[in-house]
């Protein structure tokens, strides 16, 4: 096939195409081939794999089998309910990304209900996680590496008790432990938990309220990973080249959990490194890998010296999530790998993966994140009727990989949720063939690359300087992340704000990523008819824009 263009247009349908479709779009009884028999927790879904066939690869080639993984994970978790935990208890894990961390999260999610958390947080924020979350016990390692999470255990309201991660995963199996200062004096059950139980919490940042909490169930987690591999049509051949975070529903679920699902492998790096990612792909054999747009883009940064490694990796596929992958690049990956490019649309709510489009010889249309996968979707207008093919709503969402509701946040679910359906916040339509083409966002949550920041929060922040009297926090279109972080302040009475110290007042107690790259100050905020800030919009209004 050729890779000029490589965007396979709708003609006429062949039966297969349409069989495709028809199976992506949710019709899990296709006749090919697919065993849909979904496990109904984690742990189960761990079982696809042969005992001898490799399923997670160290950066430097140590192999664990299928078999090696689900002693690690039957060991590890027994470990931690010998500790006392129980199936709804929360796990927290602040771990560099890497094997350990991918094996401590599988642990953690089949003992109980795991809780990955940003290793780069400082104290006051992962304090904040912890209590949020109840948190009853954190995983860390003992190095430099987790000082802020133990400095945060130790700080919050309840109890946690420190669990340190130690070995590594490079020397085969059965290296890995889990070592707490003061094991528990009741052991919990041996039972593992059910397909009900919360297996995976994460946080959504909300732009007028605290960050929501997200739990997602045994059988969310499952249908989810089940989901992706089909849609995919991972084998046990395939290998995913995991770049992305492990405290991201996107990594952990397309870059992790898929792949496992179907028997195949896991190369778990220590996270994107654009500078060793070709060395990767010829040392660590991967068949697809998986990130987002910014990433995409360093990578044909750094591709003029390596288009035969790229070429002779014979990608099966690249897959683009968690943020617009412009159509330029797009077609620059197409060129590059001589591979399909596969954009997807998802969310932590649905427990990641909501459309994709199909891979050849079905058709994948040019700016659009393809059809839905497992879920039911809608585009609704304000009153909630299904609009027609081609007009503007908010997308909708419902299925098996669908949250029940946020937690403990009545007023949110009840935003979020209307007649069955879950509003997703984005606003876009479908087309004549079911393909979903997204048009703007309905929030206001920045999107910095996939990393997803809560202007509230850095609001916040900025208000915790004595110079500053008021503040909003606000996108500002960059040419490669997307949006950037960007504020507007307002001065208090006799006071002096210089940019460069805000910014290091600010790094002080926010990961990088979310302190603003441009702080302006302000005589007067922007505000509406009703006095509230404005935020949609305040970039262009006040002509401002980031470079590289």
């Amino acid at each position: 096939m050729g890779c000029v263009g490589l965007v396979w247009a709708a003609r006429e349908r062949s039966e297969q195409e349409r069989e495709t479709l028809r199976r992506l779009a949710g019709d899990w009884h296709s006749p090919a081939g697919w065993n849909m028999t979904d496990p109904a927790t984690l742990r189960g879904l761990l079982d696809a794999g042969a005992d001898g066939d490799p399923a997670i690869v160290t950066g430097d080639g140590a192999v664990l089998s299928h078999g090696e993984l689900r002693a690690e994970v039957d060991r590890l978790a027994s470990r931690l309910r010998a500790l006392g935990l129980q199936a709804d208890d929360r796990i927290a894990i602040v771990v560099p990304n890497g094997p350990e961390m991918a094996i401590a999260f599988l642990a953690a999610a089949c003992a109980g209900c795991a809780a990955p958390l940003n290793p780069k947080y400082r104290t006051d924020e992962l304090r904040f996680y912890l209590d949020d979350l109840g948190a009853r016990a954190l995983i860390t390692r003992p190095d430099e590496s987790g000082s802020d999470a133990r400095d945060a255990a130790r700080a919050a309201d309840a109890g946690v008790l420190p669990v340190a991660l130690t070995g590594s995963a490079s020397g085969g199996s059965g290296l890995i432990d889990l070592i707490a200062s003061s094991p528990a004096t009741e052991p919990s059950a041996p039972n593992g938990p059910s397909p009900d139980d919360v297996a995976l919490v994460l946080h959504t940042s909300g732009t007028t309220s605290r960050p929501k909490i997200v739990p997602l169930r045994q059988r969310n987690l499952a249908r989810s990973a089940t989901g992706i591999a089909e849609s995919l049509a991972l084998t046990t051949a395939d290998r995913s080249l995991q770049v992305m975070p492990l405290f991201h529903i996107h990594g952990l679920l397309a870059g992790l959990l898929a792949p496992l699902s179907a028997g195949g492998s896991v190369a778990c790096t220590e996270g994107f490194d654009a500078f060793r990612f070709f060395a990767q792909l010829s040392e660590l054999h991967p068949t697809y890998y998986t990130a987002v747009p910014t990433m995409h883009q360093m990578v044909i940064a750094r591709s003029s010296r390596h288009r035969d490694a790229a070429r002779d990796a014979a990608l099966r596929f690249v897959r683009s999530s968690s943020a617009s992958l412009p159509e330029p690049v797009l077609q620059e990956l197409v060129g590059l790998f001589g591979a399909p490019v596969i954009e997807a649309y998802g969310m932590t709510e649905a427990t990641h993966q909501m459309c994709a489009n199909p891979l050849p010889p079905a058709v994948a249309k040019p700016r659009s994140v393809g059809v839905a996968t497992g879920i039911e979707l809608a585009v609704l207008d304000r009153d909630n009727r299904v609009l027609a093919a081609g007009e503007r709503g908010e997308v909708s969402i419902k299925g098996p990989t669908v949250i029940d509701g946020y937690e403990n946040n009545p007023d949110a679910n009840a935003a979020a949720f209307t007649d069955g359906w879950f509003r997703t916040g984005d606003e876009g339509y479908l087309d004549g063939d079911g393909y979903l083409f997204l048009t703007g966002r309905l929030k206001e949550q920045i999107n910095r690359g996939g990393e997803k920041v809560s202007p509230l929060e850095v609001d916040e922040a900025l208000l915790r300087h004595e110079s500053v009297a008021q503040a909003v926090t606000f996108a500002v279109p960059h040419p490669k992340l997307g949006e950037e972080v960007a504020a507007a302040v307002v001065a208090a009475d006799g006071a002096d704000i210089d940019e460069r110290e805000l910014r290091r007042f600010l790094s002080k107690s926010l990961a990088a990523f979310k302190v603003p790259r441009r702080v302006l100050v302000l005589d007067e905020l922007p505000k509406g008819p009703t006095g509230k800030l404005q935020r949609i919009g305040l970039a262009e209004r006040l002509g401002l824009t980031v470079d590289d």
